[in-house]
């Protein structure tokens, strides 16, 4: 999954493919045995380590299901969904044909860059049902980083103790990857960035300054918040907070953690960041500003000016997390983070679909009861803004102004555009009726052809 926590890009708490513990979900009156509850089948086997065997009956609100690994039951009758996990999903490697008694659900809270499939219309709608970090998605999973209110609320460091450290030599602001070449290109911004203001940074990206210890320095890439880290990381003013792939509600503990520790975020990543934050001046948002310089003049300006820099932390006093929709959110959401009262959003997203396909089942059998005259139920089709991320875009500056081998321009907008023609290959031979995947890339040869005649 490409963990590589602070420094990189980290697995959320509580994650999926982390052992959790069996979770039977509330109980419910349903008496079916096991041979007669639908069967849900994890096609991402590996996501499959939160019960102890390959197969499990799990107790939902509407009715029970029986939750599998085993491929061996992929074309059974009683086999009602099939669940994969979006980075895993290849559209070459999609079990064909497709059956018309089951549906597809997706399980994609990781970043829109390992799968760009499924940010293009062709490949959403290959499924019935998602669980994304999209609010719109049929199971949005978009506060998955952030534990609660109170791990906003945890105080920062005095703003003394801040000024200390900057006598010390080091600087306002703090970067920290070791996940370089993404699509949001972050680090050519910081690149130009740093032109005005000092930039400290200990990651493997636009590495300029060594952490101070050893342990500190096996720390920094984990995904476990580690104390003495956070000590460290808190001292800094503001972190350059820089999602690695661009799309609305994607926000990762790059955004959350520096919140978490009193630091103020400079961030690029969701462009609707702005509705979940906890009052009107809690982060720095990046493309507010025309450049780089005028950014750095402002941090520059706050760094001086410690009644101003201030403003940005009210939301860690009494009453000051003002946003109704986060509060709301956080409220009603049935999963927890780091919650052991609470089932993680991979058990609940299994109950969500074996209670959509139970309702299903009854639906389908009143309508051949009725001979007809109740209607079948309609299938639920997956939509564009359920995923629907844009193009990557340069970090700085714009696409025309890049070299011809410019390694950014040609890793991720053919992997963007590749994967639309992915998307609509699949889609084609699924329509077809095709059942040797072998021909996967014939089909993608057609769609290259017909786009070239186009042109």
């Amino acid at each position: 999954c490409g963990a590589d926590g602070w420094a990189q890009d980290a697995v959320p708490p509580g994650a999926a493919f982390v052992a959790a513990a069996s979770y039977r979900g509330p109980g419910n009156n349903d008496t079916r045995s096991n041979k007669a509850l639908p069967i849900l089948l994890w096609w991402s086997g590996s996501l499959f380590p939160h019960f102890p065997g390959d197969t499990e009956r799990i107790d939902c609100p509407r009715g029970s299901c029986l939750v599998t690994r085993s491929r061996r039951v992929a074309r059974h009758r009683r086999t009602k969904a099939l669940i994969f996990y979006g980075t895993d999903f290849r559209a070459y490697e999609a079990p064909l044909p497709r059956l018309p008694h089951q549906t597809w659900a997706l399980f994609h809270e990781e970043s829109p860059m390992n799968n760009y499939l499924l940010s293009h219309s062709p490949g959403i709608r290959l499924f019935n049902y998602t669980a994304t970090f999209r609010r719109e998605s049929d199971y949005p999973l978009t506060l998955q980083w952030l534990p609660g209110t109170a791990y906003l609320r945890a105080p920062a460091l005095p703003l003394a103790q801040k000024d200390a450290w900057r006598r010390k030599g080091y600087g306002a602001v703090l970067y920290m990857q070791s996940h370089c070449d993404v699509p949001s290109d972050r680090d050519r911004y910081v690149r130009e960035l740093m032109k005005y203001i000092q930039v400290d940074s200990y990651g493997k990206c636009l590495h300029n300054r060594e952490l101070p210890s050893e342990r500190l320095r096996d720390t920094s890439t984990a995904t476990t918040e580690d104390s003495e880290f956070m000590t460290f990381i808190a001292r800094y003013k503001f972190h350059l907070a820089l999602e690695n792939a661009i799309c609305d509600d994607y926000m990762t503990e790059k955004l959350w953690r520096p919140m978490h520790l009193g630091a103020v975020p400079v961030y690029r990543g969701s462009p609707a960041v702005r509705d979940w934050m906890p009052n009107n001046l809690s982060i720095i948002l990046i493309d507010d500003f025309d450049s780089p310089r005028e950014l750095a003049k402002y941090l520059d300006f706050l760094d001086k000016n410690g009644e101003e820099y201030l403003k940005y932390l009210e939301y860690k006093n009494v009453g000051g997390i003002k946003n109704k929709l986060l509060l709301e959110s956080l409220e009603k959401r049935e999963w927890g983070v780091n919650d052991m009262t609470l089932p993680n959003y991979l058990n609940g997203f299994e109950c969500f679909i074996c209670d959509k396909e139970n309702t299903r089942v009854k639906e389908e059998q009143e309508h051949k009861k009725s001979r007809g005259k109740i209607p079948a139920p309609r299938p639920h089709i997956a939509q564009f803004k359920h995923m629907g991320c844009p193009m990557p875009t340069p970090g700085f500056g714009s696409v025309k102004d890049l070299s011809e081998g410019d390694s950014w321009k040609e890793m991720w907008l053919q992997d963007y555009w590749q994967s639309l023609d992915q998307g609509e290959a699949l889609t084609a031979m699924i329509h077809r009726n095709e059942s040797h995947q072998g021909r996967f890339w014939d089909y993608m040869h057609e769609i290259f052809l017909k786009r070239t005649r186009q042109h």
